[in-house]
């Protein structure tokens, strides 16, 4: 950026910025400065337009630039404005979470699905992380109530900030544990949801630069990807009352593997949800009965 300070409008540091990233390999370069350049200005996307020919001012293009940097270095954007938006909630996100991903959704749309009718409902959200899924259940559902596990305490208070940032703490509680030691024996829910690691270990040195960026413990889903899944699964049966539902996000070629795995223990495996891509994102499974 060689021009006179007050030759940076806002239009010609997007134009300039999103050409710099796209040569830099970043793929979304348009897309990411946008976000950048919006939070830089600390208004919206659609602001960088409405004051396309505004001089930025010292202290926007020092924001912006520094944000810049961090991205070349391929942090996620996420982590460098502080949120994500996930199911119409903008949630704080950072290094010690996972970014929440458009195809988890269907998670919510799984679970809201089975809760509907049952107004004083409970769902529990194992691998919470910034606590994205169980949030955007309870937003939807104001009569339901549910919990949160997760094995880092540091994702825990990203969720919990989250909760109080969107009204929803009074109805959540929060458990440090891994999968569902923390529960109680006899305590089930009409509902359990997770989005556990699931990239096979070997699999994870080949991950996008800003996906190897995120936490390594909600990634790594062991040799296969579905340790922790199949875990879970084996846990999950006691904990949910008759006609309940365990929906779980997997990987895009673990479908056909884990439902008849599933299958072959008692679950009744529901129809593929399918991602936009055409792959089979969620499971959703209840008990056969006994």
């Amino acid at each position: 950026m060689s021009s006179e300070a007050s030759d940076w409008t806002i239009g010609k540091l997007l134009d300039w910025t999103a050409r710099h990233l796209l040569e830099s390999g970043i793929s979304e370069a348009r897309l990411d400065t946008e976000i950048l350049l919006a939070t830089a200005i600390q208004g919206r996307r659609i602001d960088l337009y409405a004051q396309h020919t505004r001089s930025a001012t010292a202290e926007e293009r020092a924001r912006f630039r520094e944000m810049v940097r961090r991205r070349l270095q391929h942090e996620p954007v996420a982590y460098i404005t502080g949120k994500r938006e996930f199911y119409g909630l903008e949630l704080k996100v950072n290094n010690r979470v996972l970014v929440p991903r458009p195809e988890t959704e269907l998670v919510v749309d799984e679970a809201r699905a089975w809760l509907k009718g049952k107004p004083n409902a409970k769902v529990l959200d194992v691998g919470t992380g910034s606590g994205a899924i169980v949030l955007a259940i309870l937003k939807h559902a104001p009569q339901t109530t549910g919990a949160a596990i997760d094995i880092s305490p540091e994702a825990l208070d990203v969720a919990r900030e989250n909760a109080a940032t969107h009204g929803l703490n009074t109805r959540l509680t929060f458990r440090v544990g891994s999968l569902l030691q923390p529960l109680q024996e006899g305590e089930v829910y009409d509902v359990i949801t997770a989005n556990l690691p699931y990239i096979p270990t070997l699999d994870i040195a080949g991950l996008a630069p800003e996906v190897r960026r995120e936490p390594v413990l909600a990634l790594d889903g062991g040799a296969d990807g579905l340790d922790l899944v199949r875990l879970l699964v084996s846990q999950a049966a006691t904990h949910l009352v008759p006609g309940g539902r365990l929906v779980l996000e997997i990987g895009a070629s673990q479908g056909d593997s884990l439902a008849a795995w599933m299958i072959n223990h008692g679950w009744n495996v529901g129809p593929p949800i399918r991602d936009g891509g055409g792959h089979w994102r969620v499971v959703s499974a209840g008990r056969n009965a006994v």
